[in-house]
């Protein structure tokens, strides 16, 4: 098998399959990862999603991450319930409970 490069991976061409915009910063799932989108991206229309990078998102739950702690994306935030939920990382800097978000690196 031979593979041709094409670029580095981080970022991704994404069509909004949706009825509203998808704006700058939002989490997008896609099939079994997540992304962030990079540009507001109008229903139909097609545009950039990163898919690796270190994000600050919000927890679901007040419970304290310690950095690797692999974690999901849950329609509330970000918690360590796999269940139902989609990959999100791991945890790239400590959180303490009282913190309501938490720094993940994505896709990793």
């Amino acid at each position: 098998m031979k593979a041709k490069y094409m670029h580095k991976g981080e970022s991704l061409d994404y069509r909004n399959a949706t009825d509203g915009i998808i704006a700058a910063g939002d989490v997008v799932v896609m099939g079994s990862r997540i992304g962030v989108a990079g540009t507001d991206i109008a229903p139909g229309e097609l545009g950039s999603v990163h898919v690796s990078g270190v994000y600050e998102l919000p927890k679901m739950d007040k419970a304290a991450l310690d950095v690797g702690t692999v974690v999901y994306l849950a329609p509330d935030g970000i918690t360590t319930t796999e269940t139902d939920n989609t990959l999100a990382g791991y945890v790239a800097a400590a959180s303490p409970a009282e913190r309501e978000s938490v720094w993940v690196k994505i896709n990793a």
